[in-house]
């Protein structure tokens, strides 16, 4: 039987800072494209390469976020105490997404805001992810989890309808589902498709566990 390991492989007094590392590294990525767009290296339209390389690195911290539990089930990596920094995370590229979006591509025009939501399901797509997450990300602390019991659990079940509709978002912005859409959908699909089939997969597990019982 496989026994969770625990990574990274630290003293439990430096697992904080762990946590903090992987803050300041999972957001350099959005602090080196906004350096590429100072400097003229998003191409012909910075503007939409800024905000499409956040919302994709969002999509990337989301999808790792759920990523923890399989590892943790299947391989034996134990990654829990990293799971609400990754969704933080993936949180803070959404809403610097739609800031973007609301400053630099639209202007804070709001009548044309209002019109593209109306014209593309795509941005209503993105809109109802941030929607949700929102609610997850002010709870995502230690006196939440007390104040609301086992309503958190319920609650932060939410992330899977945010993951459908940001995947949707990615896809139908691009209008071509090319090789990288592609993968981020097939990966959503089993991300999804695993918390069908877990709760048969641990009775299995529990079950040859009461039998290896003396």
């Amino acid at each position: 039987m496989m026994t969770a390991l625990s990574l990274p492989a630290l003293p439990a007094r430096y697992k904080p800072a762990s946590i903090w590392v992987l803050y300041v590294v999972g957001l350099l990525p959005g602090f080196y494209a906004f350096y590429l767009g100072i400097f003229g290296g998003l191409g012909a339209d910075p503007v939409r390469a800024f905000e499409h390389l956040l919302g994709l690195w969002a999509l990337r911290f989301l999808c790792l976020g759920l990523a923890v539990t399989p590892l943790r089930d299947l391989f034996g990596i134990n990654l829990i105490a990293y799971r609400r920094a990754l969704g933080l995370i993936a949180f803070y590229y959404v809403l610097a997404h739609f800031t973007v979006y609301l400053t630099l591509d639209r202007g804070l025009i709001f009548s044309s805001i209002a019109g593209d939501i109306l014209k593309r399901p795509y941005i209503m797509f993105g809109m109802a992810g941030l929607l949700m997450l929102i609610p997850l990300a002010l709870t995502s602390n230690q006196a939440s989890i007390r104040r609301l019991g086992p309503t958190w659990n319920k609650l932060h079940k939410l992330v899977y309808p945010v993951l459908i509709v940001a995947v949707l978002h990615y896809a139908l912005s691009l209008k071509v589902i090319s090789a990288e859409p592609a993968f981020y959908i097939t990966v959503a699909v089993v991300l999804l498709g695993y918390r069908l089939i877990r709760p048969r997969i641990m009775a299995r597990r529990r079950a040859k566990r009461a039998m290896a019982r003396p």
